[in-house]
């Protein structure tokens, strides 16, 4: 049987990590590079500091699930900006990532 990281096993994981492929995939406005750039580490972010939240554990595992957070509603700010119908699908599933995190944070 092969080993799997506990953050694999969670929901709010794999939705976090659908949401960083599509951000990666998406088109950007002509000329807006650096918000290109800034879309994809904030998603990034939230990722990989689920990762290791959830390594973590304790006071040291939630600190990176309100990071993480942070990220995620940096993220849905960045897809503000970029403003299309793809962007807006993607705002709906990092919301259910914040209240999942919110709830990882307690």
């Amino acid at each position: 049987m092969e080993y799997r990281f506990d953050h694999e096993n969670l929901d709010v994981y794999k939705l976090a990590l659908e949401v960083a492929r599509a951000c990666v995939a998406m088109r950007i406005p002509t000329g807006r590079a650096h918000l290109r750039d800034q879309l994809q580490r904030a998603a990034d972010s939230v990722v990989l500091n689920i990762a290791e939240g959830r390594s973590r554990g304790g006071d040291a595992g939630r600190n990176h699930f309100r990071i993480a957070a942070g990220s995620a509603a940096e993220t849905c700010a960045a897809l503000d900006l970029v403003g299309s119908a793809e962007a807006a699908a993607e705002q709906a599933k990092l919301r259910r990532v914040g209240a999942m995190l919110r709830g990882l944070v307690r």
